[in-house]
């Protein structure tokens, strides 16, 4: 079951990038799985390019990475020079300041997309700042509306400001730290959800739909973490964690 930064969702999620055509010396690849999408360079061996090619091979296929991520291998300007010089040469593709997939394709659907759990993932970077998905992107994601916004918004303790990807953007907002205080949490997502639905069009159907759709332990979850949220809302997950199917 797909996640979204410690979340178990039941939808998979898909952000929207530009197809592009990239040089012979990208591999493309259809695994799912690790696998080597990176050309070795037997000129760099024990070099930070090829500790960072290491890196890249050994990770999952469509797996998005900023700079942050290899800052343990080499200095910030030999990582980002390594970083230019693979995406020049198409083993990597630059969706945003800052961001880098290794591109897949697959027989049918060709370029494939990265998604907004592996971007989300990217920019909170090993966990130096938490992000918590709010307003109609929440409700998406816990299937109480089918459309994905064009924005996808998340609360943020970071800095705010928007990533472009795309035909798409990414808004972090800064928010209190009340508010993250359930980020990464199902809990936190339920409450942004509802947050965005607001009281007067949260119905039966909103309650009965997530009464159905989350689990045992996530009620529980939601039961221990209403005190956090406004009063109106802790009365629908309260409301929730009783409820049975």
């Amino acid at each position: 079951m797909p996640t979204l930064l410690g979340i178990e969702l039941q939808y998979p999620v898909e952000l929207s990038e530009k197809r592009a055509i990239f040089p012979d010396m990208y591999i493309p690849s259809t695994s799912t799985g690790h696998s080597r999408l990176v050309p070795e360079n037997p000129l760099a061996r024990g070099s930070v390019d090829a500790a960072i090619r290491s890196v890249l091979n050994s990770s999952e296929a469509g797996k998005v990475f900023s700079p942050v991520d290899f800052l343990h291998l080499g200095s910030r300007a030999a990582v980002d020079k390594v970083l230019s010089r693979l995406t020049a040469a198409g083993a990597l593709r630059r969706v945003a300041r800052g961001l880098y997939d290794v591109p897949r394709t697959h027989a049918v659907l060709g370029l494939l997309l990265p998604s907004a759990d592996d971007i989300a993932k990217a920019i909170a970077g090993k966990g130096s700042l938490r992000l918590q998905p709010s307003g109609a992107y929440a409700a998406n994601l816990l299937g109480l509306t089918q459309q994905v916004p064009v924005k996808l918004a998340f609360l943020t303790d970071g800095m705010s400001r928007t990533v472009h990807v795309g035909n798409q953007s990414i808004l972090l907002k800064h928010t209190t730290p009340r508010n993250m205080a359930t980020a990464g949490r199902i809990s936190g997502l339920v409450i942004q959800a509802l947050r965005h639905f607001k009281q007067v069009h949260t119905d039966d159907q909103v309650v009965e739909m997530l009464t159905a759709k989350l689990t045992a332990e996530d009620k529980a979850m939601l039961l221990a973490d209403a005190p956090l949220a406004p009063v109106w809302i802790a009365g629908v997950m309260r409301r929730i964690a009783q409820c049975k199917v």
